[in-house]
């Protein structure tokens, strides 16, 4: 399997330390009896063996791996019927053929590309693509429903492009070639389990059928469409950005057949304003006519401004930022029309187009290259709708995107069905050639509503045993079950509304009521200014290495916990993260000064039991596994794994994939997991770091990666080698 190259200086630096916890309760011994129906750890990932087989090595494919058959259905619980936003699909046993797409000159835009291949089809299509429309993918890829009258044919087609300047027409040369032929003999097979592996190439072509006419009416975003059709789904997002809802749509095989999967889904847009009015929210100014930028100001407008595209209102053309002209527009002087004569942007309108600036020390946008560039003014400059936002968001930003998306299930659904009745598959021409039928409603499944488990608190409480109702309790009178004691730690505060010794003595009194411990401060707590954060930070980790030092040798020698309340603005939680956690070792736990104004009980129970689970303490544990009667657990030792991959978003070409995997670090609790990640190749799916091996010339093959990692800390933590692992 291959390694990325930085996987193992990622994985060093982020893995997490091992936890040091209070006495958990009894562990029972394995009991050697019959395994239960899990999967098996390789031997020689589990320890020694009596097999005298060499190891297996793992699979090169993953076709050569065939899932054990499902044993059964569950039936515990209530059941209940529900409705999944799935809609069955019907196929017609109709030849699907592929064809490879090349455009000459190469086009980066798939909106473009799809323009472009629409234009082919209106011209083509009676007279040489046999009365076929085409179902294309935006980039290499288009499907026909039966053979078009060639194997092979060029096209030419004149464009008409005004992306970023003048509308102007193009000549564009347009290959098809015949690829390979989609069975959909195949996929009906699988659909009926009469064949295991899946037609992926099949359920590609079809999905893309689906999205052809949308991708075409709306704005693409990874797998989710967007359109201002949706207007009254969208809103504000401050800072000169608004909010666009759209949908989420995926072709996918399931037990039922074919569903077409639609969610909704929302993104970050720039607000069809003026570039002026968008600096001035986006830097959060006071409008001034003598408003300037600073030079941080200025690096942060020209980064965000770059590559979007304005309308110049005083001629209607349109134009795609370059930059920022280094001087304010009254200062900034050009050449007129090849002359010698020097003029600013600013006079330069003033004479030529009677605009006097509202806004004369900001610096003018420029548009073209270098060598013939030209300069408009911010505030002619129309930011043209429908443009995708693409940089990080800021906190309140998250916040009011996280309020668009998070709804009620009938405004959700609600939200779904819109979304088919605008899409109109059942008129849609090209879904209709390819004989797909898309049912116009949610579909209905059975479901299981399973009694949620019992939880165990420490029994000095006066409730040491909570039944969770409708996935919800609360810690009034209860105690953690293995409350951690805190020896070294102290507090920073960033923001000048709260004191650091405020907070501290109502978190701590919570602390200490759910059963937590702590010595004094390590090191004074402190205020600190929001623009010395990384000075503070490391101010305090040294003091707190050489106040443990003066104490000698200690079981712990690090800083435990440091309390941080943000500053009051926004976009520092990431930084201080990564510097306490990556770089220096300190387990943070942050606050925003919002929620402390003054905190409310909730709140500080809420950062208690944050606290308690990172300083090593477990808050509550599951009564079956106290009761030694946990399925798959209790009879012997068993690790449980969870793995995921996180991509950039959509747009984002560059950014390393992150991959993630935890593992439960106690027996038979399973209430403690450590975790280690992983950077890989953008967009890799496949966990590539999750199991190697590597000849060394004097230990043969050194096995490694990060189960491997986690299996050793398992057995460290437990004393007891897995015997079986849950993922």
């Amino acid at each position: 399997m291959a390694v990325s190259s930085m996987t193992r200086e990622v994985e060093q630096k982020l893995s997490l330390q091992p936890f040091t916890s209070a006495n958990p309760p009894a562990r029972p011994q394995p009991v050697q009896q019959s395994s239960p129906p899990v999967a098996t750890i390789p031997a020689h990932l589990a320890g020694p063996s009596t097999s005298t087989q060499p190891p297996r090595p793992p699979p090169v494919s993953s076709k050569n791996m065939r899932p054990p058959p499902r044993p059964d259905y569950g039936k515990v619980g209530r059941r209940c019927l529900v409705r999944a936003n799935h809609f069955l699909v019907q196929v017609a046993d109709r030849d699907v053929h592929h064809y490879d797409v090349t455009i000459t000159p190469e086009i980066l835009s798939k909106k473009v590309c799809r323009l472009i291949i629409k234009q082919l089809v209106e011209s083509y299509k009676l007279s040489h693509l046999g009365g076929r429309g085409l179902a294309y993918d935006g980039r290499k890829s288009a499907y026909t429903a039966g053979a078009l009258p060639f194997a092979s044919k060029e096209f030419v087609i004149m464009f008409a492009d005004d992306n970023g300047g003048a509308r102007r027409e193009r000549e564009f040369k347009v290959s098809i070639k015949f690829a390979a032929k989609a069975d959909i003999h195949h996929l009906k097979q699988f659909l009926h389990s009469r064949q295991l592996d899946v037609p992926q190439e099949t359920i590609q072509a079809l999905d893309v059928v689906l999205r052809t006419n949308p991708s075409v009416k709306y704005e693409v975003v990874g797998r989710s469409l967007f359109h201002n059709e949706f207007a009254d789904d969208a809103g504000s997002l401050t800072g000169g950005l608004e909010y666009w809802r759209g949908y989420y749509q995926s072709l996918r095989p399931t037990q039922m057949g074919l569903a077409l999967n639609i969610d909704m889904s929302a993104r970050a847009f720039y607000e069809p304003i003026f570039v002026s009015d968008y600096v001035l929210r986006h830097l959060n100014l006071r409008d001034d006519p003598q408003v300037r930028l600073s030079d941080q100001d200025h690096s942060k407008v020209r980064k965000v401004l770059k590559g979007v595209k304005v309308e110049a209102t005083h001629q209607g053309r349109r134009y795609r930022i370059t930059g920022l002209t280094p001087r304010p527009s009254t200062t900034m002087m050009f050449a007129v029309d090849g002359t010698e004569r020097m003029v600013s942007v600013a006079r330069y309108f003033e004479q030529k187009y009677s605009i006097v600036l509202a806004y004369p020390m900001l610096p003018a946008i420029q548009c073209g290259s270098n060598a013939k560039p030209v300069y408009l003014p911010m505030e002619i400059c129309k930011i043209v709708s429908g443009q995708r936002y693409t940089k990080m968001l800021n906190g309140r930003q998250v916040t009011e995107m996280l309020r668009a998306t998070c709804q009620r299930p009938k405004e959700r659904v609600g939200g779904i069905e819109k979304i088919v009745k605008a899409n109109n598959y059942a008129d849609d021409e090209l879904v209709h050639e390819f004989g797909i039928g898309v049912d116009a409603h949610l579909t209905t499944i059975e479901a299981r509503v399973l009694k949620a488990p019992m939880l165990m608190y420490h029994e000095s409480g006066r409730e040491s045993r909570v039944d969770p109702r409708v996935g919800q309790w609360n810690m009034i009178d209860k105690k953690l079950i293995n409350a951690a004691h805190v020896n070294y730690w102290t507090c920073v505060s960033f923001s000048p509304r709260v004191p650091p010794e405020r907070l501290v003595d109502r978190l701590l009194h919570m602390c200490i009521s759910k059963g937590m411990s702590f010595e004094s401060p390590l090191v004074p707590l402190r205020r600190a200014h929001p623009e010395q954060i990384e000075r503070t930070l490391r101010d305090i980790h040294r003091e707190s290495m050489q106040a443990i030092d003066k104490k000698g040798k200690q079981k712990i020698n690090h800083l435990q916990l440091l309390i941080v309340v943000l500053p009051d603005g926004s976009g520092q939680y990431g930084m201080i993260k990564r510097l306490c956690e990556i770089d220096l070792g300190i387990v943070s736990q942050c606050c925003h000064p919002k929620n402390l104004q003054p905190p409310s009980n909730p709140y500080l129970e809420n950062l208690s039991l944050k606290i308690n689970v990172k300083v090593g303490g477990r808050n509550s544990v599951l009564e079956l596994a106290v009761t030694q009667k946990m399925p798959f657990i209790t009879d012997m030792p068993t690790i449980v794994f969870g793995a995921d991959v996180t991509h950039p978003q959509p747009g984002e070409d560059s950014s390393p994939s992150i991959a993630a995997v935890v593992a439960s670090m106690d027996w038979p609790e399973v209430t403690k997991y450590r975790g280690i990640v992983s950077a890989q190749p953008h967009r890799q799916e496949i966990i590539m770091d999750l199991y190697t091996e590597k000849e060394d010339p004097k230990k043969g093959i050194v096995r490694g990666g990060m189960i491997m990692d986690l299996l050793k800390a398992f057995k460290k933590a437990t004393t007891f080698k897995p015997q079986n692992n849950l993922l």
